[in-house]
């Protein structure tokens, strides 16, 4: 009975076209379904992936064009991040973010990845990562997470220099995403913001299962603790992070357009699933009944500070209600809301949605 990774992770946007042709145009992700939230069926549920939506490359949102901007805080995200290959690809990505106007921070050396940073159309932080050089540069793979890690001093440094980081990019335009930069490896973490650390790794580390990979301090903020859970010694993909803050320093989060709503971890199956709901209730733990999300079953709890966290299984996948070719293509409902789906089709706003081609 073992945590997988990540599986998606849902957010609030103000508009769902603007959403669509951010995430599929610039970003290069497919769009993989148009349905509804499935608790309120008069708005979006729209989500995005590698080709299929595989779990971890699933980033999804629900449109909410009438709620308050979202802002991070204790209780909430503060970024999600997603993967790219190495340092060449990340520059290319800066490269191609700024040549349409978008502010990029970074690329900062994080030690263990390097990064840039970024806000989609509704503030929400994005951060794209290296795959590697991994934990491992500052302790034995059998010794992850064991002892604190300070943050190098010359990195923190260097960090710091914004002349010599703004001069980092790559030569050449990049208008098109190739396959070797393409985004469709899914997440590499999500961070959030936490009061106590050590409680974190109770639920995280403790009750999850999840592996503790390293101990250290906001790179940013070296009086903030920043711990790091995964799976498979911490490989991008399966990486929960948090940040410590003071709860009297830190305001709560302002749930929104631009934060996160949920994330998911992924279990095997509804056998599996079941085993967890078990575990967490028998830890005295809210947890919700099996949901059926048709393309995954869920499961929901919250963590100390009140994080929605969802357990979701891997399949069936979104292809159970359509082609793979022609996923994303018309808007999806379940069996149970079919008919109300002219009523529904009259409340949504139409949505025009690229063909997807893979990245060559």
């Amino acid at each position: 009975m073992t945590i997988l990774g990540l599986h998606h992770i849902t957010l609030g946007c103000s508009n769902a076209q603007q959403t669509v042709d951010f995430y599929t145009q610039v970003l290069g992700l497919r769009f993989v379904k148009k349905t509804v939230n499935f608790d309120d069926p008069g708005s979006y549920h729209l989500y995005f992936g590698d080709e299929i939506g595989t779990p971890g490359s699933a980033i999804t949102f629900f449109e909410w064009p009438n709620a308050p901007q979202g802002r991070p805080g204790m209780g909430g995200t503060h970024h999600f991040a997603l993967r790219v290959k190495d340092y060449d690809n990340l520059l290319k990505w800066k490269r191609r973010l700024t040549d349409l106007n978008i502010e990029v921070e970074g690329p900062l050396d994080r030690n263990y990845f390097c990064s840039i940073y970024f806000n989609d159309p509704d503030g929400t932080i994005i951060e794209i990562a290296t795959d590697g050089p991994g934990w491992t540069i500052d302790e034995d793979a059998d010794k992850l997470g064991s002892e604190y890690r300070e943050p190098p001093a010359g990195m923190v440094v260097n960090n710091r220099d914004e002349e010599r980081i703004a001069a980092l990019t790559w030569p050449d335009p990049v208008p098109e995403i190739d396959a070797e930069m393409a985004l469709l490896n899914g997440m590499h973490h999500i961070t959030a913001i936490g009061a106590d650390i050590q409680r974190s790794h109770h639920f995280y580390g403790e009750l999850l299962g999840m592996q503790l990979v390293k101990r250290t301090s906001n790179f940013d903020d070296p009086t903030s603790a920043h711990w790091y859970w995964g799976v498979d010694g911490g490989k991008p993909g399966t990486i929960m992070t948090y940040f410590e803050r003071d709860p009297a320093k830190t305001r709560p989060v302002q749930m929104g357009v631009g934060q996160t709503h949920h994330f998911a971890f992924a279990v095997e199956n509804e056998a599996i699933q079941l085993e967890w709901r078990e575990k967490l209730l028998q830890a005295g733990l809210r947890v919700s009944p099996v949901m059926d999300r048709i393309y995954f079953k869920s499961i929901y709890t919250n963590d100390p500070d009140g994080h929605i966290v969802e357990l979701a299984t891997l399949g069936p996948g979104f292809p159970y209600d359509e082609e793979i070719a022609a996923l994303g293509t018309n808007l999806r409902l379940p069996p149970w809301l079919e008919g109300h789906r002219e009523k529904i089709e009259s409340i949504l706003h139409p949505i025009s949605v690229p063909k997807w081609r893979a990245p060559s």
